[in-house]
């Protein structure tokens, strides 16, 4: 399996995490089958900023030390960017970096509370500019839960969206989890990862994810799911049927 999202790499993501950190989470990763990871430190969400050259540095000292261990991941360079209303001059500079560096899909964060309301115009304008737009862990967005036409919209306009693992799972709640169900089966996410940040708290999950979407649709949704990265890494089109609207009856502003 291909996980496109993760916080391994040490020192520049997370705080203090150390090169040991690192290769423990590599191997807990290889436990859950997984061969290739995608590193996406946070940028410019207000307490990291890593930049491209950086983490192109660290993810090749990270792969040189993996190859030392005889531990059989390749990490592939990512970064998670917070959006901000500058994202669009920034982008054909030296900061900011797209998934694998195909130049094609660039990881994008929500501030978990609401979306800005700068956010279609600018996710648009980066499609106008030859990148997709993927939107991390939509499903734990409070303006989103409370409004998924939000979501809806961008999707309907050519952003993807990847949901986190353990949200899949219900670690992160059963409303989480529902909603995650319900974007799959509206056709409003593309992708699975593990957004995995340590090996206990938030941890690799991504097997136990697939086999919950696998339990809750069929194997072929897991399959598109799985293939979607592969296909993703590679600067590749990715699967996606329509997207369909979520119809919720909202009572006092609770579903």
């Amino acid at each position: 399996m291909i996980d496109i999202h993760s916080h391994i790499l040490p020192g520049i993501d997370d705080g203090a995490k150390t090169i040991e950190d690192s290769l423990a989470m590599a191997r807990q990763a290889s436990d859950q089958g997984i061969t290739k990871i995608v590193a996406s430190p946070h940028h410019r969400n207000g307490a990291f900023e890593n930049e491209r050259l950086s983490i192109l540095k660290e993810v090749d000292l990270l792969n040189t030390t993996l190859q030392q261990e005889g531990i059989d991941i390749e990490i592939l360079p990512g970064q998670e960017n917070r959006i901000y209303g500058e994202l669009i001059e920034d982008i054909h500079g030296e900061e900011l970096l797209t998934v694998n560096e195909t130049g094609i899909y660039m990881l994008i964060e929500f501030p978990s509370s609401h979306l800005p309301r700068y956010a279609n115009k600018l996710l648009f304008d980066l499609q106008v500019n030859g990148f997709i737009p993927i939107i991390v862990h939509p499903e734990r967005n409070r303006e989103i839960m409370e409004n998924p036409d939000r979501l809806y919209k961008l999707i309907k306009e050519g952003a993807l969206s990847q949901l986190t693992g353990s949200s899949v799972t219900g670690k992160m709640g059963k409303k989480i989890q529902k909603f995650s169900m319900d974007l799959i089966y509206h056709n409003l996410a593309h992708f699975v990862a593990s957004d995995a940040h340590n090996v206990t708290n938030r941890p690799f999950d991504l097997r136990t994810a697939m086999e919950a979407v696998e339990r809750e649709f069929d194997m072929s949704t897991r399959y598109m799911l799985q293939e979607n990265a592969v296909e993703m890494i590679e600067g590749k089109m990715v699967t996606k049927e329509l997207p369909e609207e979520i119809k919720r009856k909202k009572f006092l502003g609770l579903f």
